[in-house]
């Protein structure tokens, strides 16, 4: 498939209205995390993530609220938690929503930290820290996908994590993108466009049970 096929947008697509999903996302992120207090469920936050965002006025969930907590945010997106784990006190999470407001998807994920345990804030930092070089070396290089997940791993690496490399990012749009079939960010061998990708990151601890994640659009 070319990468004119792979980057294809409907009729009604809007780089501005990309642009207002993505802050639309990002706001609902920080809302979501707010609501998050030691304590609670996992099912329970996913609940109130989902009330959140309703609140919010969206169109609709393109992908479903993931919310993590411990151990679990180790786990990628097609894999199911273990257990129905309570936030702790001292604990780590992750919250990843994909919404469509105004016919267009946003996608923003982010993790975060109760307490005061040094290793999960420098987990949580380090995953936006990576997010960002990668994102750097996009827009000063013009690097295809496939480079830009190799430049990733480097990055984890030199920083003392584990990137996951099952995780390589996709394509958004107008919704719903899924009819264009484009795979994944890290298996584009083209320089992806502005507006149309998400650069996923996610990262584990070496030793101890738990990682972060961090994702945007690259634009």
């Amino acid at each position: 498939m070319s990468s004119e096929t792979k980057e294809a947008v409907g009729a009604q697509f809007s780089m501005t209205a990309m642009e207002h999903a993505r802050v639309k996302t990002w706001e609902a992120v920080e809302r979501i995390a707010a609501a998050m207090q030691p304590g609670m469920r996992e099912s329970e936050a996913n609940a109130r993530g989902k009330a959140i965002l309703a609140e919010m006025g969206m169109d609709r969930i393109w992908h479903p609220v993931l919310i993590r907590f411990g151990e679990n945010t180790l786990r990628i997106f097609k894999e199911r938690s273990v257990g129905d784990p309570v936030l702790g006190a001292d604990d780590i999470f992750f919250v990843d929503i994909g919404v469509v407001w105004d016919q267009h998807e946003g996608d923003s994920g982010a993790t975060f930290v109760t307490g005061n345990d040094p290793e999960m804030q420098a987990c949580a930092q380090a995953a936006k820290t990576i997010y960002d070089e990668v994102a750097a070396h996009w827009r000063t290089t013009g690097c295809s996908g496939i480079a830009l997940y190799d430049y990733a791993a480097e990055r984890a690496k030199a920083h003392g994590w584990r990137l996951n490399l099952d995780i390589k990012g996709h394509r958004v749009s107008d919704f719903p993108h899924a009819i264009y079939k484009a795979g994944d960010l890290g298996e584009f061998a083209h320089e992806p466009a502005p507006g149309l990708w998400i650069l996923e990151i996610q990262i584990a601890h070496p030793t101890r049970s738990f990682g972060a994640f961090y994702e945007d659009l690259l634009a």
